[in-house]
């Protein structure tokens, strides 16, 4: 059996707006839209994603085997059956682990932390 590394290393690093998107799934399945809503609350309108290449970008997600899209909905009262729910599958929880250590493990470095430190006082002066 492979090891963990060598399965998610074709994977990382993640982009921005994929790593948001895995966070998005990590709590709970989502639809589209409601994907797009956490990653804007999440980054505090740091990251927008325009809705159309987003979607291409669940699509590929999908394909790449990091998510899939779920068969459960809530009550038909509920929802809206056009909706689309999306889950982290077992390999995306392991990419999104193993790129949350990369950057722990980055963020650990000492140039790192002295930027971001800096870039914090020029924000607060």
């Amino acid at each position: 059996m492979p090891s963990m590394a060598r399965t998610v290393a074709p994977y990382l690093p993640l982009k921005a707006d994929t790593l948001q998107i895995l966070l998005a799934l990590e709590g709970s399945e989502r639809h589209g839209y409601a994907i797009l809503k956490e990653i804007e609350r999440a980054t505090e309108g740091a990251l927008r994603l325009a809705p159309s290449p987003f979607y291409r970008k669940l699509k590929r997600l999908e394909e790449t085997g990091l998510m899939d899209e779920t068969d459960e909905r809530p009550a038909p009262e509920l929802d809206d059956e056009r909706r689309r729910y999306y889950r982290l599958t077992d390999l995306g929880r392991e990419v999104l682990s193993a790129e949350a250590m990369r950057l722990v493990e980055l963020a650990g470095e000492d140039r790192i932390q002295r930027l971001a430190q800096s870039r914090a006082r020029q924000a607060e002066g």
